[in-house]
């Protein structure tokens, strides 16, 4: 616990170093309107098109280890979703039998930037040009950049029918964009990037329970912004209650157990050194779904089977005639270890990758080097 509230001191102190001001940069122009909304102010559904004030608060995760630091809980004890920083937010370990462990942080990272870039995609897409092009950063200093080009007759549309296909626009981008983000963390991460010097964040990457996680957190977040009645606050915090529900979220001692009934197989170590052999290597790119990993031998799981989810796409764009290029640009010192995967011609290598294209050769890369450190099963459902 102690290791925690350091390392969540020393977040909040850096927080204006890394945090708001430059985590959303627009080419061209400021892109705070100047009746943004809180979370908490206005029906979710209004988010979208208003706009939201500040970017989402930071949160430390966990491991899904049953080592010190985790945190383990039940459903009903969460407390309600905090786009900023609340008394009542929980984080912590939840054991699913359809989705094994769901990590409630960084569920909640997901859904946050989901609503943010959602959000601001908007803001780009209330022009009339017959392009647009912006780009953003997260907490990390890749950045990434977006030019999204319109249909023909966009400018002929009326503004109700302009208004209403960019909100659904936006939403679906803005989830595409959190899902890529944070799967570029884990891909960061695998390849030696720190967030904390200190800390080396190799085990961390991809665990067994990160990327289904990410995909729930932007899923719940897409369908709160379309929510009339509650808060997105509200929404969200409706949203996971429902999810865990459906995917028979379970007490918080048996989460535990869990954990603990995979020690040595899928995790050894403790305190500051943990050996994470377990993980996730799904992010979709065989049939577009990514699949949990389940526990196995869980009496109270009996006979269930993992609940894959779809993970976002673009092939969206085109119902409504639009078109989008998306590249990231690596700033960490990480860059070239990544890039010389990407273009393994240094005559021809460029400093940006698009996700569409190139994340299918730094997985396949990963899991070869996940196979070399773990052996076959590493992967596994």
């Amino acid at each position: 616990m102690l290791r925690w509230l350091v390392v969540t001191f020393l977040l909040l102190l850096s927080f204006g170093s890394i945090g708001c001001q430059e985590a959303m940069v627009w080419l061209g122009e400021s892109m705070r309107p100047a009746d943004a909304k809180a979370a908490d102010s206005v029906p979710a559904s209004q988010l979208v098109r208003e706009g939201l004030e500040t970017c989402p608060q930071i949160r430390v995760g966990y491991l899904a280890s049953a080592t010190l630091g985790t945190v383990f809980r039940s459903r009903q004890h969460l407390g309600q979703h905090g786009y900023r920083p609340n008394w009542s937010e929980k984080g912590g370990m939840v054991y699913t039998c359809r989705a094994g462990h769901i990590d409630i942080v960084h569920l909640r990272k997901a859904a946050d930037w989901t609503a943010f870039l959602a959000a601001k995609t908007f803001q780009q897409m209330k022009n009339d040009e017959a392009a647009t092009s912006f780009s953003f950063r997260l907490y990390e200093p890749s950045r990434y950049f977006v030019q999204l080009t319109y249909p023909e007759k966009w400018k002929d549309l009326p503004q109700n029918d302009k208004e209403h296909i960019a909100s659904d626009v936006s939403i679906r981008l803005g989830q595409y964009f959190a899902f890529v983000a944070t799967t570029w963390h884990e891909i960061l991460t695998w390849f030696g990037r720190r967030s904390k010097p200190w800390e080396d964040e190799f085990c961390s990457s991809f665990t067994w329970e990160d990327t289904f996680s990410n995909l729930l957190g932007t899923h719940i977040a897409a369908l709160a912004l379309q929510d009339t009645q509650r808060t997105f606050n509200e929404a969200v915090t409706l949203g996971i209650d429902e999810e865990l529900k459906k995917l028979d979220a379970q007490p918080a001692d048996l989460s535990k157990r869990a954990s603990e009934s995979v020690r040595r197989l899928w995790y050894s170590g403790a305190l500051l050194w943990i050996d994470m052999k377990k993980r996730n290597l799904d992010i979709g790119l065989d049939d577009g779904f990514v699949t949990p990993t389940l526990v196995p031998s869980l009496c109270e799981c009996e006979g269930a089977e993992a609940q894959p989810y779809p993970v976002p796409n673009l092939d969206f764009l085109s119902e409504h005639g639009f078109s989008v290029r998306f590249e990231i640009e690596p700033r960490e010192w990480e860059k070239d270890k990544i890039l010389r995967i990407v273009y393994p011609d240094a005559k021809v290598r460029r400093k940006r990758l698009e996700p569409v294209v190139h994340f299918a050769p730094i997985m396949d890369y990963i899991k070869k080097d996940a196979i070399r450190r773990y052996g076959h099963h590493v992967g596994s459902p």
